[in-house]
């Protein structure tokens, strides 16, 4: 990888309901986000996201510029348009309450390998 990226990977749980699992993965079909949600994640430097699901786990790859400082952005983007309206509405589907910021509901994961 570019050493100008620096990745952070994190996770969260969804309520164990296949209905409302399904309507997560709608919710976030490609150009059905909401556009301020993602304007707001490359304003506060976030160049590239994945989410990932398996069963009621997500997993969530984010890339950023070298110099990110990560809570610094997640408190900023915790103020951005529309950001906790998304939250309230996702927390549907999430092991969350409707009044967390995506940065309490997403927890950091250790990375404990790498290849050489």
């Amino acid at each position: 990888m570019n050493t100008g990226i620096k990745r952070y990977c994190k996770t969260l749980s969804l309520k164990d309901d296949p209905k409302l699992i399904e309507d997560y993965k709608k919710v976030h079909a490609p150009g059905a986000a909401w556009p301020e949600i993602t304007q707001g994640m490359k304003d506060v430097g976030i160049i590239d996201m994945e989410i990932y699901i398996y069963g009621t786990r997500l997993f969530m790859i984010m890339d950023t510029f070298a110099d990110f400082n990560h809570d610094k952005a997640m408190a900023e983007l915790a103020t951005k348009p529309r950001q906790s309206e998304w939250e309230a509405y996702v927390s549907r589907f999430q092991q969350s309450s409707a009044e967390a910021t995506a940065d309490e509901k997403w927890q950091l994961m250790e990375r404990i390998y790498k290849l050489d």
